[in-house]
């Protein structure tokens, strides 16, 4: 009798011991192989870089934090961003974004709207609730909750921005001394709609003020930079443009295709945001639209956020950085530059948000004015999202 329990119990430890490994052990594993950083642990920052970078306020347009298993309140020795490591940072607002579908071989070449998903397999190692692990706009719900959940927990370290009277107070609070940051929710592709363009109010309501079109592949809203077409918008991705602009969503046209940035420049009436990349001219990989698509959405207004890894940059070291955002600013000027990390994004960086002086420094080394490194630093996005930010109630 007790062999045969033994027979059944030991099976049954089994499994339960795997379920325990998958869920605690199996996403760090994952996120460590994914989210590296690749430190020179003899670089330091000069006391001048200190000095100026306390006195900014430092923003970033993109990174994916909200997709891995962790307490953001917690500071972590994985991944790139947490509040803490923000604090440290001097980063003062973080745009978060939503990853809702991920093609299985992922490259910047080619991929296929048909591949095997790898977001639906970390959802269901991160244990997410059922209701994702089939439905792409319950996959942007429930990452936009945990954000909500984080800033319900500590008020006073981390506050949601969903207008302008938010990023008002978030920097008054700054100023008066407060260690506060404000994360900002905006969409990896707008796959999370679903094909419904009803989702569009839904995400809105829950949070969401910034909406990219695509990721790494085509999508019913139009092509990917990364797709098989390279098509433009359809007639669904034109209305959904018309309605996130109607309703004063913010567009973001990074991973779209060029010809679907054509198209949404011919549509829209309010400047575009290219969240996380490089510049061609600068760095010529698949990962970069042109040159001159990037003067056109400058003219009109728009925003470019320069990343930290190197199939944007080329060289990510925190000088390459710098001189990445230095042609950027030749590109396009001054007052449209921005930082767009890409962090917790499944690249490898130098260095972490709690690091960023580093690129203050790299700016400095190579002479760039402090009132440009203001504005590069931060305060371009900032001045952005004040303009373009609903109002507040």
């Amino acid at each position: 009798m007790k062999k045969r329990h033994l027979f059944w119990i030991v099976p049954l430890v089994l499994i339960v011991a795997g379920g325990v490994a998958l869920h605690y052990v199996a996403p760090g594993l994952v996120e460590n192989g994914q989210n590296a950083v690749e430190r020179d642990g003899t670089r330091t920052a000069s006391q001048e870089a200190r000095a100026l970078h306390k006195t900014l306020n430092v923003a970033d347009l993109h990174a994916d934090s909200l997709l891995w298993k962790r307490d953001l309140l917690t500071r972590s020795d994985r991944g790139h961003v947490d509040v803490p490591r923000m604090v440290e940072g001097n980063l003062a607002l973080q745009v978060f974004t939503t990853v809702t579908k991920s093609p299985k071989g992922q490259n910047y070449e080619a991929n296929s709207s048909d591949a095997a998903d790898n977001i639906t397999l970390l959802a269901l190692a991160q244990m997410w609730p059922p209701s994702t692990w089939q439905n792409l706009t319950e996959r942007a719900l429930y990452q936009a909750q945990k954000l909500y959940g984080f800033a319900e927990r500590a008020p006073e370290r981390l506050i949601i921005i969903e207008n302008s009277d938010d990023l008002k107070s978030l920097i008054s609070r700054r100023a008066s001394g407060d260690e506060v940051v404000g994360g900002l929710l905006g969409t990896e592709g707008s796959h999370a709609l679903s094909k419904n363009l009803d989702n569009i109010s839904r995400l809105y309501d829950a949070g969401f003020r910034l909406m990219s079109l695509q990721h790494f592949f085509d999508n019913a809203l139009g092509g990917s930079l990364h797709g098989s077409g390279k098509k433009g918008l359809t007639e669904f991705g034109k209305q959904a443009v018309r309605k996130m602009e109607d309703m004063g969503i913010m567009i973001d046209v990074s991973h779209s295709s060029e010809n679907v940035v054509r198209d949404t420049l011919a549509i829209v009436k309010r400047p575009l945001i290219v969240s996380h990349t490089g510049t061609r001219g600068h760095c010529n990989t698949h990962r970069n639209i042109s040159d001159d698509l990037m003067v056109e959405i400058a003219n009109r207004g728009g925003l470019i956020g320069i990343g930290y890894w190197d199939a944007a940059i080329c060289d990510y070291s925190p000088e390459g950085i710098a001189k990445a955002i230095q042609a950027a600013v030749a590109l396009v000027g001054e007052d449209h530059v921005a930082l767009g990390s890409d962090f917790d994004g499944a690249v490898t960086t130098k260095l972490d948000a709690s690091e960023l002086v580093l690129i203050t420094e790299a700016l400095l080394d190579l002479g760039m004015d402090e009132e440009i490194i203001r504005k590069v630093m931060g305060q371009n996005q900032i001045d952005f999202f004040m303009k373009n930010l609903p109002t507040g109630s």
